[in-house]
C-alpha cells in the first residue's frame, strides 16, 4: 500500500517526499478535485494524506470519503501556518459520526 499527499502548499510536499511520499500540489477546488480523481485511480493507495487547507476546497467529498468507510483511508493533516480546526474537533467528529455527545 502507499501513502500519497494532496497539499495547498509546496513546502508540505517536499516534507513529506522526503519521507517517501509522493504527492501533488493543488490550488482551489477544481485542481484539488482532479487531484483527489487521480489519487483515487492509483490501484494500491492505502492512505492519502490532504493538508486541512486543501481538504476545505472539497468539503462534500472529503466528507463523502469518510462516510464511506472503504481505502484509501483519508488523513487531514494541518500544514506549516498550524492546524485550522478548533480544539474541540475530535469531538464533534464523533457528535457527527454517530449522534453522541461527548462530554
Amino acid at each position: 500500500m502507499k501513502g500519497f499527499l494532496i497539499s495547498d502548499n509546496h513546502d508540505t510536499l517536499v516534507l513529506l517526499k522526503l519521507a517517501g511520499i509522493g504527492g501533488v500540489v493543488a490550488h482551489g477546488p477544481v485542481e484539488t478535485a482532479e487531484a483527489l480523481s487521480s489519487a483515487l485511480a492509483m490501484k494500491d493507495l492505502g492512505i492519502l494524506l490532504m493538508t486541512e487547507r486543501a481538504a476545505e476546497n472539497i468539503p462534500e467529498k472529503v466528507k463523502k470519503m469518510r462516510s464511506s468507510g472503504s481505502l484509501p483511508l483519508l488523513v487531514e493533516i494541518p500544514d506549516r501556518h498550524g492546524a485550522r480546526r478548533g480544539a474541540d474537533f475530535l469531538t464533534r467528529y464523533i457528535r457527527e459520526a454517530i449522534g453522541v455527545k461527548v462530554e
